[in-house]
């Protein structure tokens, strides 16, 4: 549950985050191509991956743009502080080289190839992972809500959790997904 940035007052509403699982090293994912293909060697893969970093870079900086067949296009952009005259702007007015990348036909609708599954928040799986650890049966849900705490509880769900609806309550659960 989030409210939007953009307006204090707006309710929290429930939107969707991805969950980064790992971080994939280059040797990894070298590893992973070798794996696929079976042909090259991760050596050779490695050094194609890296030799076609290095042409990338110095076709860009020659004002190329390149058509990655499948991957995409990759082009530069450029940001720079302005001078009041072409006789007064040097190469001192650029600020940053950006990279831009289009990307090709097998990227432009992820979406129908995702699959998407509900998981709890970071916060919550934190929490629930110390409470393992420490031997406590609850995890205060309302407080990770909060940002006050991640506190465990040793109580039961009938000795006044937050984590649970008293017999009074309205009958809906803490949820456990941001």
């Amino acid at each position: 549950m989030w409210k939007s940035p953009l307006d204090d007052q707006a309710p929290e509403m429930a939107y969707a985050k991805n969950q980064v699982t790992k971080v994939m090293t280059f040797d990894e994912f070298v590893k992973h191509i070798s794996d696929h293909n079976g042909v090259f060697t991760r050596g050779t893969v490695k050094g194609v991956v890296s030799d076609t970093c290095s042409c990338l870079v110095e076709q860009l900086l020659n004002g190329n743009k390149v058509q990655f067949g499948e991957l995409g296009v990759f082009s530069i952009t450029i940001t720079c502080d302005p001078a009041p005259s072409l006789k007064e702007f040097t190469a001192d007015n650029i600020k940053v080289v950006n990279l831009l990348f289009t990307p090709g036909a097998d990227f432009e609708n992820l979406r129908s190839k995702a699959e998407f599954n509900l998981v709890p928040s970071r916060a919550v799986q934190t929490a629930s992972i110390k409470a393992l650890k420490e031997g406590a049966d609850v995890v205060n849900l309302a407080a990770i809500r909060s940002g006050s705490s991640t506190d465990t509880s040793t109580e039961t769900p009938s000795g006044g959790s937050d984590n649970t609806p008293s017999g009074g309550g309205s009958g809906s659960s803490d949820a456990d997904i941001e």
